[in-house]
């Protein structure tokens, strides 16, 4: 029980050395010592952090698509391609890191299509943006096609 209460007053004080301390717990096999409360926490943050970073490099994307394909402004085109590249290859690893955020694709992309929407019609009031995302949505299609 005292290891118990070092590991989780540990944590408080320095998550670094308490996730240090609970690898090795983990190899030694010594399950007893674990400090379960704020490992299922920290399970839980990394799922919801990579989700989180999921929707994030859509609404990137998403935004520079639209401004791609909608803004008069060939001076910034290379600048907004090379955003889109950078963004789909951050996906693309994502979702071979994490290959279950799949499932969420039309999820994350529900919420990250009206936050990208608004930024670019706060950045380009005066530009005509569809309301809705006018092609394919599927993952393929957003990952890989040209649209301008």
């Amino acid at each position: 029980m005292a290891s118990e209460n070092w590991l989780h007053t540990l944590y408080e004080q320095d998550i670094g050395r308490w996730a240090e301390e609970t690898v090795v717990h983990f190899q030694k096999g010594d399950f007893a010592k674990l400090d379960i409360e704020h490992l299922i926490e920290e399970i839980e943050a990394l799922g919801i952090s990579q989700k989180k970073e999921f929707v994030s490099c859509l609404v990137v994307l998403l935004e520079h698509l639209l401004k791609r394909m909608h803004v008069p402004l060939p001076a910034a085109y290379n600048g907004w391609e090379r955003t889109i590249r950078t963004q789909r290859a951050e996906l693309k690893v994502l979702l071979d890191v994490a290959p279950s955020l799949i499932n969420r694709w039309e999820w994350s992309c529900a919420k990250a299509w009206p936050i990208a929407l608004a930024n670019v019609k706060d950045e380009y009031p005066q530009v005509p943006f569809p309301y809705t995302w006018p092609y394919d949505a599927t993952p393929a299609t957003i990952l890989n096609q040209r649209f301008w």
